[in-house]
């Protein structure tokens, strides 16, 4: 599985939502899946699968799949 298909997944079952409705343009609270403890899940599998830390800061801009995309790009992820 490459990264993309493993960041959309994480996101889809962090959000309890079908993978196809990933999209870049899905953001914080545009749907009520994505609320804020499904976004602490979310960062918390992305930590997890990647192995990385996120810090408060990224945590706070990654409101967007755009933006969690340019976070994981900031920690080297190759997506």
């Amino acid at each position: 599985m490459n990264t993309t298909q493993t960041l959309q997944d994480i996101i889809a079952a962090a959000l309890s939502i079908p993978a196809n409705e990933v999209t870049d343009d899905l953001s914080y609270q545009s749907i009520p899946e994505w609320d804020s403890v499904s976004h602490i899940y979310l960062i918390t599998e992305l930590e997890a699968a990647f192995n990385i830390t996120i810090d408060t800061d990224e945590v706070l801009e990654m409101s967007s799949v755009e933006k969690v995309k340019e976070t994981l790009r900031k920690h080297n992820v190759n997506i």
